[in-house]
């Protein structure tokens, strides 16, 4: 039983508290349970009816995704969609007020029962998020969202949160009428009760109405035309952040357009076919495999270190107070942790607090911070030329040049200065951390901790480990990650690690198809019409090129011939082309991109690759090398690749990540492909290796 009923003071109290579970879902056990309720509810006269959560900090997280994922025919979703929206409609056409009561997470299927109330009140919680996700499950709401979120805070708030999916917090849910009244948590049930007796003396009446939009705002909410204008705009927006790769977006606006002035019967049946229709795709099926992927990943745990505690991280210092360091910074004290920056000179140092304030400026600029806030967490952030402060650090982070010497001399002077807990962690990109063990005090406390760039938006970190790394460090940094709010990866300590090393096989591939006589721009654009959030020369360029060179000269250095940098790349090195830093690189950085013909110039083949080998040879080598990563046994399992290039890389969601996307290929075609490729280059970057010559000996993929 996860819904439980009571009646006090002529008062009904709904609470949802599903059992061995830390949040509650709308299963469809619960919405029978709740529908039952409702049922024996409906001739009773009382003054109102509350619903609420027994579970901290959360609502209701949505619908059991459980039951959506196994969904393969149109008829079963639509039902399955129609149980739910005719819970909601009898949730909605009680015949006295109902009040949810919001103090924890309220998302999907619990957004939209909380609509079906006629009021919503909400805690001052920092945790609570509100909001229609479905779209990034590739899906749109179907228990009744697209009807009424629109209908309560506006049409182009309503849409804004729909076709984006991003949940709103509780300040922004009452400033747009999402709810009616915001309360401290401590003294809730003495709060609500008060609203109910408010209510109770003006039935029928809403105490608070949805903002009344005036001006632009309101013609555009409240006229044809302007209406017309909303969803041409957010179509466009839809469009150019999509790319046609994701359909829910689109499909949701056109189910609110189809719907705005229907009754609810005939929109809520336009609401459903929609959601059937999309929730048997290969589309949503991957992003629900993704979303699970993630969750599990966000509350990593390390096998078999269960029972050790983690040590906390209060205090950190920072060694590098260039971007990346600053950035580091910038993170460590948004997340309450009292942070140390050194570097060798104040000027330097003056440098990575900038890096550090212009994020915090850029959130004020955005609205999703306050100059108060700012200041206080700057003022966590303190700089030094010399070690002071960094003996009773927990933790203190490597961000200092990518070169092994120096970062070996750091890691020889750190450790003679830290106390005995503190872990030395190292945020290199590439470059052997065990080598940087060898020459601490205690090996036992260092560990690579690699950020992606940039450090507050890139979800990723990579958790590097050594022969001499032990449990403890292991956990208290995965837990660390955590805390930061990344997601954590393991990856044992090999060159390029995980996502450096599969990516640079990508781009260096992409290098060898330009070398044959292809076309910087069009091999970009193959790339991105196969899904890739951006081309591998625009990357180089954001990375920077002497960075990306850097790289596969080390690759090479560890891994062999393969990664020799193709003729491009070692033809651009000479002439300080380093990419968007510099202005120049495969294109020119200015006040629109364009190709640097410069470059393009040294191209002297004309031997063009079609798109569909070029897509080939760009992303099978990628799945090679990450097949010799599971050989080698660098990560754990497959899940490990596709988290990592999903949140390093931006690999697509919609195709489920790269092995996931192989077993789309098929092992068997897969093979053939690099066989194919292999014979024809012969030089082994293409000889599939015993991993996945393995898988097809036994019929199997990367997944069961």
């Amino acid at each position: 039983m996860s819904v439980f009923y009571k009646e006090e003071s002529g008062i009904g109290f709904i609470t949802f508290d599903q059992p061995d579970s830390k949040v509650n879902v709308l299963s469809a056990a619960t919405l029978v349970s709740f529908d039952k309720i409702l049922d024996d509810l409906k001739n009773k006269s009382l003054k109102a009816l509350v619903i609420q959560s027994a579970k901290k900090d959360i609502f209701i997280a949505g619908a059991d995704i459980k039951e959506i994922e196994t969904i393969t025919e149109e008829n079963d979703a639509k039902s399955k969609a129609q149980a739910g929206q005719q819970v909601m409609n009898k949730l909605e056409d009680l015949p006295f007020p109902t009040v949810a009561v919001i103090d924890g997470a309220a998302l999907g299927g619990g957004c939209e029962l909380a609509l079906a109330c006629r009021y919503r009140v909400m805690t001052f919680n920092d945790k609570i998020r509100m909001g229609l996700p479905e779209v990034n499950l590739g899906f749109v709401p179907g228990f009744g969202g697209t009807w009424r979120l629109p209908r309560l805070v506006g049409l182009q708030q309503g849409l804004k949160m729909i076709v984006s999916g991003a949940p709103i917090n509780p300040q922004a849910a009452f400033k747009c009428g999402l709810v009616d009244r915001l309360y401290p948590a401590v003294g809730l049930s003495e709060r609500v009760r008060e609203f109910v007796e408010q209510i109770a003396a003006e039935p029928g009446q809403r105490i608070f109405k949805p903002p009344v939009l005036k001006g632009l705002a309101g013609f555009l909410d409240q006229n044809p035309l302007g209406q017309s204008m909303v969803y041409k705009k957010t179509i466009e927006s839809v469009q150019k952040a999509t790319k046609g790769f994701y359909p829910a977006p689109l499909r949701a606006v056109d189910v609110i357009r189809k719907t705005k002035y229907l009754p609810r019967e005939q929109a809520l049946d336009i609401e459903s076919s929609a959601f059937a229709q999309l929730a048997i795709t290969p589309t949503s099926k991957n992003l629900v495999k993704v979303f699970y992927l993630a969750e599990k990943y966000k509350k990593l745990s390390v096998p078999g270190t269960e029972g050790i505690k983690p040590a906390g991280v209060v205090k950190a210092g920072v060694i590098g107070a260039g971007v990346m360091g600053g950035g580091i910074a910038q993170l460590l004290s948004n997340r309450g942790v009292w942070t140390r920056l050194k570097d060798i000179n104040q000027e330097a140092i003056a440098k990575g607090l900038a890096a550090a304030y212009d994020i915090y400026a850029q959130a004020v600029k955005r609205r999703k911070a306050k100059p108060y806030e700012v200041a206080a967490k700057m003022a966590m952030i303190t700089g030094t030329v010399d070690y002071t402060g960094f003996s009773d650090a927990d933790i203190v982070i490597e961000a200092v040049v990518e070169n092994l010497d120096i970062k070996k001399k750091v890691f020889t002077q750190t450790s003679q200065l830290v106390g005995p807990k503190t872990i030395l962690a190292s945020n290199t990109s590439s470059l052997p951390v065990t080598e940087m063990a060898r020459v601490s005090k205690d090996p036992t406390k260092v560990i690579g901790f690699h950020f992606f760039n940039p450090v507050h938006r890139m979800p990723l970190i990579e958790i590097i480990t050594t022969e001499f790394t032990s449990p403890q460090t292991l956990v208290a940094t995965v837990e660390f990650a955590k805390k930061l709010g990344k997601t954590p990866v393991v990856v044992k300590d090999a060159p390029g690690f995980l996502v450096n090393r599969i990516l640079l096989a990508y781009i260096n591939e992409a290098g060898r198809i330009l070398d044959e006589g292809g076309s910087i721009e069009q091999i970009d654009g193959f790339a991105t019409r196969f899904g890739l959030p951006m081309g591998p020369f625009t990357l180089s360029d954001e990375v920077g090129l002497d960075v990306g060179v850097k790289v596969l000269h080390v690759l090479e250095a560890g891994l062999g011939p393969r990664f020799k940098p193709s003729q491009i790349f070692d033809d651009i090195g000479p002439k300080k082309l380093l990419g968007k830093k510099s202005g120049k690189g495969f294109y020119i950085h200015g006040r629109q991109r364009v190709v640097n013909e410069e470059v393009q110039s040294l191209i002297k083949s004309r031997n063009r690759a079609s798109e569909q080998e070029a897509v080939e040879r760009m992303i099978y080598i990628m799945v090679n090398e990450a097949a010799m990563i599971l050989q080698e046994k660098v990560v754990d399992g497959p899940d490990a690749v596709d988290i990592g290039m999903i949140m390093g890389t931006g690999f697509p969601p919609f195709r489920g990540g790269l092995l996931r996307y192989a077993d789309t290929v098929g092992i068997d075609g897969l093979v053939d492909s690099l066989e194919k490729y292999e014979a024809r280059f012969q030089d082994g970057r293409f000889k599939p290796c015993s991993y996945i010559l393995e898988l097809k000996k036994n019929g199997k993929r990367f997944y069961s």
